[in-house]
């Protein structure tokens, strides 16, 4: 089961903004994901974006479209 929280991090202690459902004692994992600014994540999508392009808009490619036409 997966299940996202946020948490503040506070006095060497991750305190959640809400509780969770789960029976004491249970052990789980956690993954540390610190938020980024709102442009920080706006270049890397950016970036993400302008690679997409130049991967799928290939005209390199068109030699296996014309594979799959025969």
């Amino acid at each position: 089961m997966s299940t996202t929280v946020e948490a503040i991090y506070e006095d060497g202690k991750l305190v959640l903004q809400q509780p969770l459902a789960l029976p004491e004692k249970t052990r789980v994992t956690v993954t540390i994901e610190t938020a980024t600014s709102d442009s920080e994540r706006v270049n890397w999508l950016k970036l993400s974006e302008e690679s997409l392009t130049r991967t799928w808009d290939n005209p390199g490619d068109d030699v296996f479209n014309e594979l799959l036409k025969k």
